[in-house]
Formats: structure tokens, sequence, C-alpha cells
């Protein structure tokens, strides 16, 4: 009882969340007709049309309409943010100053609302090895504890004493061993602490990794999507005389079907010089760490970095770097066009790295990219240890490395290319705009993609294991005294009606001292050197 109302307390913003969705939402055809059904009754592809000053119901995409969208339930950011045809919204969220029609991509069930509330749930039930611990003593501890009231029976009895008296200090020892503060000194500090993390956007997997966060000593980033803002842009072009206007097309198809930032870059710089994407392509195949290439025709196309340029034997590979990320394009062993594409630092990544550092963590940053960029990035968020042209395999050798020199290492990564390093870490942390297979891989999700939230998390950690050690240290401590003072060690008779007084009182301490994480504050941390 005093475990579920202790998670009943610290659910209370999940809660919150769930209540903003509408329970109802206005259905609408191509014909203009509508109807008003439950969201449970609504299905993919159905299109919802919300009025301004309406949450949105559902997950979907922008069919028609222009508005701003207030998804501070969900991100924590106050500012509206512009949506438009083809943007995704999602349920719960508001729709301020324009009415927007929404097709249906995921159903009442699978909203990212319903998907959050559903991994704290099963976060908040998982077992911390302490725990474990915790529970095997506790298998033993009424057996052992029986076996103690009876041995107290037999001595007062054969020591001369009455058998009330022997009786008394029996049922005393019963009553006040309480395998009760034990048994919540672990469940009531993790279901709080993965509650608070919740509450600032950290969604933690299980209560295993809630105890490792707190021993994390490295940290290795990513840096596209992760210590940028994963939004890079063309900044400069040279496109040979030799491209034809069917290579861009093929270039194109190419950069749609891939997910890395850079080819959305590249693709939207086509776009807008007018380019359309070729219809035929064949063999699509992502090179990890490297790029992409594909057949159109009897030609081999491929776009990405140097490597895969002198990986098909091009002529020309060569490329002048000032600071910002080269991607090539070619046909064969044909450089048919290089892009200059820069991505901004995001303003929080100073302020998070050097929070890290001082909670005396190491950070490394690694990335694919090359050892002009990598050394701007690095610099200019004060990241003194980092390695560039590095593929995905080299990033789960690299953390080994840590491991084996005896770090604790914590990845944080937003892509498909950080999946192995993610998997290999001791905590994984995926940013929450990055690939779904990242955030399937991760055990921490960062769901506003600002790292600070990393150093958050850290100290929330330690301060719930610090509870859950009082707390087992108190239940430890509790027993050890209560126990022979009931049996009448220290020659005091005690009434069973105070020993379980004792014991009851003994479990709210624990739960009292869980619930210390609740009122605890842990916003965004602000580096204040």
């Amino acid at each position: 009882f005093l475990e579920e109302r202790a998670k009943s307390s610290t659910t209370s913003a999940v809660k919150k969340l769930i209540g903003l969705q509408p329970q109802t939402a206005l259905v609408v055809d191509d014909e203009g007709n509508s109807r008003l059904l439950n969201v449970n009754e609504i299905h993919r592809e159905e299109k919802v049309l919300v009025r301004p000053g309406g949450r949105i119901p559902v997950d979907g995409i922008v069919a028609r309409g222009e508005s701003y969208v207030d998804e501070s339930m969900l991100t924590g950011e106050p500012i509206p943010v512009a949506k438009r045809s083809g943007a995704a919204v999602y349920a719960g969220t508001m729709n301020q100053n324009g009415a927007l029609t929404i097709e249906v991509t995921a159903e009442s069930g699978e909203t990212l609302l319903s998907k959050i509330v559903a991994a704290v749930r099963e976060a908040q039930g998982s077992k911390a090895p302490v725990q474990r611990i915790a529970d095997a003593i506790s298998k033993y501890f009424a057996f052992a504890i029986v076996c103690l009231a009876v041995v107290t029976f037999l001595l007062w009895f054969f020591l001369g004493n009455a058998v009330a008296a022997a009786v008394v200090c029996a049922v005393s020892v019963l009553v006040i061993a309480c395998p009760c503060a034990l048994g919540l000194a672990t469940p009531t500090a993790i279901t709080v602490g993965i509650g608070r993390a919740a509450e600032n956007h950290i969604l933690i997997k299980d209560a295993a990794v809630l105890e490792t966060m707190c021993k994390v000593t490295a940290v290795v980033l990513d840096k596209t999507g992760t210590v940028t803002e994963g939004r890079p842009t063309v900044v400069e072009d040279e496109i040979s005389p030799d491209a034809t206007t069917e290579d861009l097309s093929v270039l194109l198809a190419m950069e749609e079907q891939s997910g890395h930032p850079l080819a959305k870059a590249v693709s939207d710089f086509l776009h807008g010089r007018g380019v359309s994407p070729a219809s035929e392509l064949n063999g699509f195949s992502a090179v990890a760490g490297k790029g992409v290439s594909a057949m159109s025709g009897e030609a081999l196309y491929w776009c990405g970095n140097r490597q895969i340029a002198i990986d098909n034997g091009a002529v020309g590979a060569s490329v002048n770097e000032q600071g910002g990320t080269v991607v090539l394009f070619g046909r064969g062993p044909a450089v048919l066009a290089r892009f200059m594409l820069e991505d901004k630092v995001k303003a929080s990544s100073a302020e998070a790295v050097a929070l890290l550092r001082r909670k005396e963590i190491d950070v490394y940053l690694l990335t694919g990219d090359n050892a002009v960029s990598a050394s701007k990035v690095a610099k200019e968020v004060g990241v003194a240890h980092y390695e560039a042209g590095v593929l995905p395999a080299d990033k789960e050798r690299f953390i080994l490395e840590l491991q084996q020199r005896g770090h604790v290492v914590a990845m944080v990564g937003d892509g498909i290319n950080d999946s192995q390093a993610l998997a290999r870490a001791d905590v994984s942390v995926a940013m929450g705009e990055g690939t779904d297979i990242a955030m399937e891989t991760a055990s921490v999700t960062l769901a506003t993609s600002d790292l600070r939230l990393l150093a958050t998390g850290i100290r929330l950690s330690k301060s719930t294991m610090r509870v859950v050690h009082e707390n087992l240290f108190w239940a430890f401590i509790y027993n050890t005294i209560g126990i022979p003072f009931a049996a009448g060690l220290f020659g005091v008779m005690l009434d069973p009606m105070w020993a379980s007084a004792a014991m009851a009182a003994s479990s709210v301490t624990v739960v009292l001292n869980s619930l210390r994480l609740k009122w605890m504050k842990f916003e965004q941390e602000k580096n204040t050197k």
C-alpha cells in the first residue's frame, strides 16, 4: 500500500499529461462531412480537424492548414512551433491560431504520449540490482524472525519467567521485526526517482540503468544531432559540368531514402534548385559511417564522405575542408559534385560539457566527420578529447577500451551509426529527435534533445541511490536494535502494541525518506561557473 501511494504521488505529472489528451475528435472526409468520435475509434490515415485553441487528439501529419502549436507539455520549450503541410504533430499539444486538418499516423494507444507513460510505468516496475539483494535477504528474514521468536520464548521460559512474559517477548519480536522497511527501501526510492526523471523529460527504461548512471565516469558524445543541431545546411556547392540533370535526380532520390541529417540538407538544397527525384533507383544501400550507394540503369552512384569516394576509385576525391562537412557525389570513379555543409552547435552543448566536467566526468567527442570540422566543434564546446573519421565499429571499440581502463561509460547518440556504440556502453543515451533504432537501443532518452539533461539525470541518479542506501541503512539499524530490544535483551519488557507502532513507523520513515526526492529540485542544471 505504501509503495503504491509513493508511486501514485510520483506519476502525477505523467497523469496530467494523459489528462491533456482529448477523448474525442472531429473526423472529416474529403467531401467535407464530419463526425465526432472517441479517439479510440480513430484509425490511421483518417483525417481529424483541430480548430484554433483546441488540443490535438492524435499523432499525425498536417494535411491542410497552417498554425503554431504549443508543444511545451512534451518538450518543455515554451516557444510555439510553426506547423504547415507535412509537419508532424503530437497528441496533447495545443493548436493556437489556425485550423489544422491532420492525417492520423498513430492510433490512441500508440501515440508518443502513450509510449512515454508506458515506458515510465514499466521502468517503475523494474528492479535494480541492489533491490534483488534486499529481496533475497527479505526472503529468509521472516523465517529467521520466527526462529528468533521461538528462541526468545524458550530462553524467557527456562530462565524461570512466567509463560505470559515469555509469550509477550516472543510476540514483540514477531511484531517489531520489519521486513516491510527492507522491502520498501529500494522500490519506493526507484519509483520516485524514475518519476522525477520523467517530469524532467528524461525517460529511463529500467531501474538497473538508474543505478548505473550514478557511477558514470566517462561520457562519449556523437557530434551530429547530439552536440550540433542535426540540421546542417549547404553553404557551398561545386557541381561538375559533367553532371547531368539525370545525375542530380538520382542524387536526390538517394538522399531522400537516407535518414541522415546530411542527406536531408542535400535533398533540401536540390529541391530548392528545382531538381526532381529519379523514379528508377535500384540496390539502394547505406554504408555505415561512409554514405549511400545505388544503381540507376547500368551506372553505380554513390554519395557520402571521402572514404566512400575512395572505395569507388574516385578521381579527385580530395576535399578542401575549412571547418565544414564535405559531402561528395559521384558516378563510378567520377566525382560529379561537392557540397560544403555547416551544422550549428547547440546553444546548450558547451554548458552541458562544463557541467559534466564539474562532476569530474571525462568527456569525449567521436565523429565520422573530417578532422577540421571535429576540431572546430570540440573547441567550441570545450571537449579536449576528440576523434574524427570514426566508423561505427571504431566507436564501439573506443568505448570498450574506456571500459577496460575502468571507466563506466555513457554513450550519447542519435543515429543508426551510433547503435553499435549505444549497445556497448554501460549507459546508452538517445536524443529525443534521433532515429527510432537509436531510441530503441538506448536505455535513456532525453526527450528535449538537450545535453544538459544528461547532467541532471546523473545528479538525480546519485540522489536516488543515496536515498536507497539511507533506506537500507535505516532498515538494518532498526532491526539490529529493535529485535534485541523486543526480546528483552536490555532488561525492558516491550508491549506488543508499542512494537507494532515501531514497525509501522519504520515503514513510514522509509517511504517519507523516498518521497524527499519528489520535493528536491532537479530542474535543468545551469553552469554557474
